[in-house]
């Protein structure tokens, strides 16, 4: 517990200021963190980022996350971002053929869907910053607050498990309590920042994001249970990797970014 506090103190230390700070400094922070997630993710399936496919991923990961603001950087070289997405597709096929199906079309399949899951939650991490910090807040905040919630009432009062098979510890209980803490913070933060139009609004997103960020959670237990990994990594002592860390957000930000348009309609 001394050692997970510890860690979360200084991570918290060098991670705040590149949110709060925003900016150049922030993308290049966020553009580190998306490429450990990603060899984490080829970690599990036991393809190194040093090869081929993991060269070709990483690149097509980095033009993923190009923010708006410097959208112009490729426009320059003529190809948008879904022509070099297909480009890297078309070598990832290639390389099945010329490694003689040691890397295999579900290699490839794994491979394009860890860079698209890592590359729209990353890519809306720093879009989100980008527009305003107090969404980011609200994102980081609300991820916490419904893990702190459904711990607490899980642990008082949770009998019914939610998915034994991939989270034996996490209950139905304890899920819904983080829900109800979340949207409790919400109507908070909502009172101190404005942060959207209504309390409607915020009670509806917050109990969907809440939702979602679980969903995200437990979407990366079952990757590390498929692949008989206890944690993603080992970068932060306590916690694991920067996906045992990122998995609720990656799922947050973009639904974040969705329902935002749908209630500007």
């Amino acid at each position: 517990m001394k050692q997970r506090i510890l860690t979360a103190f200084i991570a918290a230390a060098l991670f705040l200021p590149f949110v709060i700070y925003g900016k150049l400094p922030f993308t290049i922070f966020v553009y580190l963190l998306a490429s450990i997630g990603l060899y984490e993710l080829l970690r599990m399936k036991k393809i190194s980022l040093a090869s081929f496919p993991g060269i070709i991923s990483l690149l097509i990961l980095w033009v993923l996350l190009i923010p708006n603001s410097y959208i112009s950087l490729i426009n320059d070289l003529i190809f948008s971002k879904a022509e070099f997405a297909l480009l890297g597709l078309l070598l990832l096929l290639t390389y099945t053929v010329l490694a003689k199906n040691k890397f295999t079309f579900d290699d490839v399949g794994f491979v394009v869907i860890a860079v698209f899951y890592l590359g729209i939650g990353f890519y809306f991490f720093i879009e989100t910053r980008n527009i305003d910090l107090n969404h980011v807040f609200y994102a980081l905040l609300l991820i916490w607050v419904t893990d702190s919630g459904a711990y607490f009432v899980g642990r008082s009062l949770g009998k019914n498990k939610l998915w034994p098979e991939i989270s034996p510890n996490k209950t139905i209980e304890g899920a819904l309590g983080g829900v109800v803490f979340a949207a409790i913070f919400a109507c908070i933060y909502q009172y101190f920042t404005n942060v959207f139009d209504n309390y409607v609004i915020v009670i509806i997103m917050t109990v969907f994001l809440s939702i979602f960020g679980q969903i995200g959670d437990l979407v990366e237990s079952a990757f590390k249970r498929h692949y008989q990994v206890k944690d993603s990594g080992t970068i932060l002592p306590g916690h694991g990797g920067i996906l045992d860390r990122f998995d609720s957000l990656l799922f947050v930000l973009p639904l974040m970014h969705f329902l935002s348009i749908l209630f500007s309609l």
